[in-house]
């Protein structure tokens, strides 16, 4: 894990902790989507783009091994209540592990390691910050639309197969991010895939002379389109990577990815945020 020393050098990170976390509630948001808030003490400050290591399900009385290895997720929001440190983290049940966690049970405990990796840096005062976000992507990009709207002007475009697979639309609605939204079935906004919506904008802004700078956070094809969009407009474009990954910290080198200039990077460790030219995305599964 990232020392002390490293994370107070680097803005983009933060000095994680392991923790038992208790469950507060662990709701469905529609679909296979779900909400889980946890209650962790002395959680420490974290960026957006950040994530947690989150045990496959709940601790039981007989120590369970299978699955055995950790899940990352993104880190949506942090809050304190009553003194008590609380996170949420938004995720969507696609395989065991996932089904286990959505059913953990309110004052269940799971385990927990974060905040890891390496986080968004903060977008620069009087910028224009355009964040895409497609599928699970969205829960990357919560924490940095804040961030980009007391910075500057924000819009965010989230997008997914269909209306009732949006994650997080009605928590960027009341953030009063403009928010635009592509459907592949056109079941609500724009039909079609988020990168047309963002193809659009981009028009648009290089017509009016406006310097803007793209984040994403999706599916590696949706990325991959946003980087070359990015680079015909002239913009920089930030990505932060949905990898698989084991340990989550650097180790286990599960979840290395080429880079452009050569070589790999571990996106546990020097991601999951990259600059998306520095990606070699023709390697990236």
């Amino acid at each position: 894990m990232a020392s002390a020393e490293q994370a107070n050098s680097d803005p983009t990170r933060s000095s994680p902790i392991r923790a038992r976390a208790r469950v507060v509630s662990n709701e469905s948001e529609g679909a296979a989507n779900r909400r889980i808030v946890l209650e962790i003490e002395n959680w420490p400050s974290w960026k957006p783009g950040q994530f947690v290591m989150l045990s496959p399900g709940p601790e039981s009385e007989a120590e369970r091994y299978d699955p055995l290895l950790p899940r990352p997720m993104a880190i949506f929001a942090s809050n304190a209540e009553a003194g008590r440190d609380r996170i949420e983290v938004l995720y969507k049940v696609e395989g065991r592990g996932t089904r286990l966690i959505a059913g953990a049970s309110v004052g269940d405990y799971v385990r927990v390691v974060g905040p890891l990796g390496r986080g968004f840096e903060i977008p620069a005062r009087g910028s224009r910050s355009i964040l895409v976000g497609g599928g699970t992507g969205a829960a990357s990009l919560y924490g940095l639309a804040k961030d980009a709207m007391e910075a500057g002007t924000a819009i965010v475009i989230l997008g997914a197969q269909r209306a009732e697979l949006l994650m997080a639309a009605g928590d960027f609605e009341k953030l009063g991010v403009e928010l635009r939204i592509a459907t592949e079935d056109g079941s609500r906004g724009t039909q079609g895939l988020v990168t047309h919506v963002l193809a659009e904008m981009l028009d648009e802004k290089a017509a009016a002379g406006t310097e803007t700078t793209l984040f994403a956070c999706g599916p590696t094809a949706m990325m991959r389109a946003c980087n070359e969009l990015a680079l015909s407009a002239g913009v920089r474009c930030r990505v932060a990577l949905e990898n698989r990954m084991a340990c989550g910290f650097g180790v286990c080198l599960g979840c290395a990815v080429p880079m452009a200039g050569g070589g790999f990077s571990l996106v546990c460790n020097q991601g999951p945020v990259y600059d998306a030219a520095d990606l070699d995305w023709p390697g990236i599964p």
